[in-house]
């Protein structure tokens, strides 16, 4: 074996994502309650920083019409389109809710709807949704609004209400153009569909649209993804989300229906990665922190140039809040100093928003060390480096984290000079494995169970 050969066997474990710290299966829920999620809300609400920059809102609309058995997302499989208006009066209940909590009306930085599928629900219902929230608002001048699609049922009236109400960023799902992919994983649509919505977006005054990419997918080979990414470059997309498949059965019982058999080998998912990169960077495309490359037009290579970029649970973004809330079922809030995360069914979610209860059942309040340690992960999840304090270097928790990252600075992957860490560039495909060796949750349970997909 070569050398990046023996390193991506050696540091093939499995690893968070690290879109917060702690990540979820570390949250303390013995420290956490309603009412010190509500405190820490209120503190940050009323702080300077949200004061000038605005809070984020995600709104998680869980409907799709087929399980693509792929997904890691929560979801509800339905064709009845009659569950649309309750669980959006729900959403509107749960921002109320927020609402009294707030005091005022909040400066809304950001919106993104995830899910599921948002264009499940008609364009009326989602302006609905939308109007409720922004009468309420304030808007931010440099407002930001994001959707995720799918090519199969993105209307034209969808791309074009969306957008008279702010929306200028959307998401297709892509994963993969192979026929035999798209069948295993019961997600089909063609390139015809996509470049359809990629140019009437455009024409409309989209001014970023991304496509999500993912290989390691089961039966997926080299020519079928090469095929896929030709087809893309030709389509030009301003982002491109490129992402190891997480096979991750014990937790989403619907990637039972393939194999471990039918997944490429390690060493084939390895070439799928390193060919998909290269076509991508040969491309024009620039690499953004993890799993993300950009034309040098977009925001998001704006804002990694410029020490901008930042991440949290609806991925990387060129703009930051403290404050997120996340509203719908399973969604996941962000207050900095604490993350709380709702009930994950949706019979229960309308039935608390009914009961005018904010609908949170689990979550973690992040002490001294966790905000420092989340500091300097986030550091380096976006910028690639970070730089300690003298005190932070000689922090017990810090000083472990070094002595864990003694093995990938031997190895090539990071260097450590003085009070400065930095990913070197063989360390950007390992910058899960860096960020672990911070992770002080993570070493002090040392759970034998697979929580994790594979770092690779």
């Amino acid at each position: 074996m070569n050398k990046l050969e023996d390193l991506l066997e050696k540091y093939h474990v499995p690893a968070p994502r690290y879109t917060s710290y702690p990540t979820v299966p570390f949250w303390d829920e013995q420290t956490f309650s309603r009412e010190g999620w509500l405190k820490s809300v209120r503190e940050t609400f009323s702080s300077a920083a949200t004061t000038e920059e605005g809070i984020s809102l995600y709104i998680h609309l869980p409907f799709c019409e087929n399980l693509c058995t792929y997904c890691g997302c929560n979801t509800r499989i339905t064709k009845n389109h009659g569950v649309e208006l309750p669980y959006l009066q729900a959403v509107l209940r749960e921002y109320d809710l927020y609402l009294d909590t707030l005091g005022e009306a909040p400066l809304i930085r950001e919106i993104h709807l995830g899910g599921g599928t948002p264009t499940f629900f008609s364009s009326e219902n989602l302006c609905l949704l939308i109007n409720g929230i922004l009468e309420k608002s304030v808007l931010h001048e440099d407002a930001e609004f994001s959707f995720e699609a799918h090519p199969g049922n993105t209307t034209t009236a969808h791309l074009h209400d969306l957008y008279r109400l702010g929306f200028k960023r959307l998401s297709l799902g892509i994963q993969d153009f192979d026929p035999a992919v798209q069948l295993m994983i019961n997600r089909v649509q063609t390139v015809e569909e996509v470049a359809h919505i990629t140019e009437l977006a455009r024409q409309i005054g989209y001014t970023s649209v991304n496509y999500d990419l993912i290989y390691g997918l089961p039966v997926q080979q080299l020519a079928g993804l090469e095929e896929t990414i030709k087809a893309v470059l030709e389509l030009r997309p301003d982002r491109i989300a490129f992402y190891s498949y997480a096979h991750v059965p014990w937790v989403k019982p619907g990637q039972r229906r393939y194999t471990e058999k039918h997944l490429p080998e390690p060493a084939l998912k390895q070439q799928l990665y390193e060919m998909g990169r290269e076509m991508l960077r040969s491309g024009g495309y620039t690499e953004i922190g993890m799993d993300h490359f950009t034309l040098k037009t977009d925001s998001l290579y704006h804002a990694a140039v410029n020490g901008k970029l930042h991440r949290n649970f609806m991925g990387y973004t060129h703009q930051s809040t403290k404050l997120m809330i996340g509203l719908g079922v399973s969604s996941i809030s962000d207050s900095w100093a604490g993350f709380a995360q709702n009930v994950k069914k949706v019979e229960d979610y309308i039935a608390l928003t009914a009961k005018g209860e904010i609908p949170v059942f689990k979550g973690h309040l992040l002490n001294e060390e966790d905000l420092l340690i989340r500091k300097h992960i986030l550091q380096l999840m976006c910028q690639g480096k970070t730089k300690l304090t003298e005190q932070e270097r000689l922090h017990p928790v810090i000083s472990a984290g070094l002595e864990r990252m003694e093995n990938l600075s031997a190895d090539g992957l990071v260097t450590v000079n003085g009070n400065e860490l930095e990913v070197t560039p063989d360390g950007k495909r390992f910058l899960r494995n860096i960020c672990m060796a911070l992770d002080a949750r993570l070493w002090a349970s040392r759970q034998e169970t697979r929580l994790f997909s594979m770092a690779d």
